[in-house]
Order: structure tokens, then sequence, then C-alpha cells
């Protein structure tokens, strides 16, 4: 069982302050992919672990958490993760309710998503898709360059074989979002105005 799953399982052993010390502070430690060997959680096992533990330190408006049946990760674009995220998410819950994977294509398609991770290949559309997921009070998460530079919300980095994520607080405040202070310890950057050029 790979560390994504053994942390996604312990998340409900902890409360939140724990779970960040030990938790994610754990998986910024973990090595990215092709750094270790196989045995090793490999980059997107632990960018699927953070996506999930995203949602235990991000606040939504209540009208837009109470209307929710589930709790939707999405992926717009091509699926860099294969099984991994669903494996990852496989019987848990948050806030209550089923996690569940979807796979979009469009920022028309994302009604009911919690989390959208965008794929390297929309890179080039960030200066659409962002602003129309921000007005459905949507958490944007990406591993493409400078993604927190161009508008997106939590954009995931890898230095020194490590994967670390960095945070656009202005980004997920004009969506509506409220992050925990907790996370932001953990973010190696976060960015409290949103840089000339972004949305």
């Amino acid at each position: 069982m790979g560390l994504a799953h053994v942390c996604a399982n312990r998340l409900r052993a902890y409360p939140p302050s724990l779970l960040c010390a030990c938790i994610l502070a754990a998986l910024m430690l973990a090595p990215a992919a092709g750094a270790q060997p196989a045995s090793h959680p490999t980059e997107y096992q632990v960018e699927a672990a953070y996506l999930f533990n995203f949602g235990k330190f991000v606040t939504w408006p209540p009208d837009v958490s109470s209307k929710r049946k589930s709790f939707d990760l999405c992926v717009l674009g091509p699926d860099p993760f294969g099984p991994v995220l669903v494996q990852t998410i496989s019987g848990e819950t948050l806030n209550g309710q089923p996690v569940i994977t979807k796979h979009i294509a469009s920022a028309a398609e994302s009604a009911g998503c919690a989390i959208v991770f965008i794929s390297s290949s929309e890179g080039r559309r960030l200066n659409v898709l962002l602003p129309a997921l921000a007005k459905q009070h949507i958490l944007t998460v990406s591993d493409i360059p400078h993604f927190v530079d161009r508008g997106g919300e939590i954009g995931f980095v890898v230095e020194g074989g490590h994967v670390h994520f960095e945070v656009n607080q202005s980004a997920a405040e004009e969506a509506g979002l409220s992050l925990s202070s907790e996370l932001l310890k953990v973010a190696i950057t976060v960015r409290k105005a949103n840089p000339k050029g972004g949305r």
C-alpha cells in the first residue's frame, strides 16, 4: 500500500492541526518520481494524497458546500494520475460526503466540483479557465509551471526531488474560499496579492 493511500486512510484519526504537522509535512518530504527507488512514492502518488488532504483545510461558502451530495475531485484535461487518485480516495469521505473523482474537458463541465486539478496540457487556456472556475468557488490545483503566478490557487513544484506546493491566497479569497492557516504554514510560498496579469 502506497504512502498516498496510507495517509488518506489515517485522516480521520487525527485533528486537523496534528494532521497538518504529521501527514502533510511527511508528504512534503516524500521523493518525486525518479528521485528514489520504485518502492518510494511517485510524484503523482504524493500529489494525489495532497489533493485529498487539501479538502480538509479549505472552507467553501456555506451555500456551496451544503448543496453537495458528494465531494468531487475533478481532473480537467488528460489524467496524469492513472489509478492512483481513485485508489487514494476509495471509500473516503470529507465533511460527511463521499469523495469521488470526475474527468472533465472544460470549465463548463465543472459544476459540482470542489477541487479541480488542471492538467499541464491546459496551460494555454488558463486565462479562460481560471476566471470561470473561480466563479463556481472551485479550488484550482495544478503542476503547470508558475501556476500561482498566473492566478491559480495551489501549484505543485518539485525541488530537490521533493514535491512541494505554493499558494495564491488572494486568488483563493477571490473565489470565496478560506484556506486554513495550518495549510499556509506548510506551503513553501504564499502569495497574498495577485501579480499583474493574474486574474
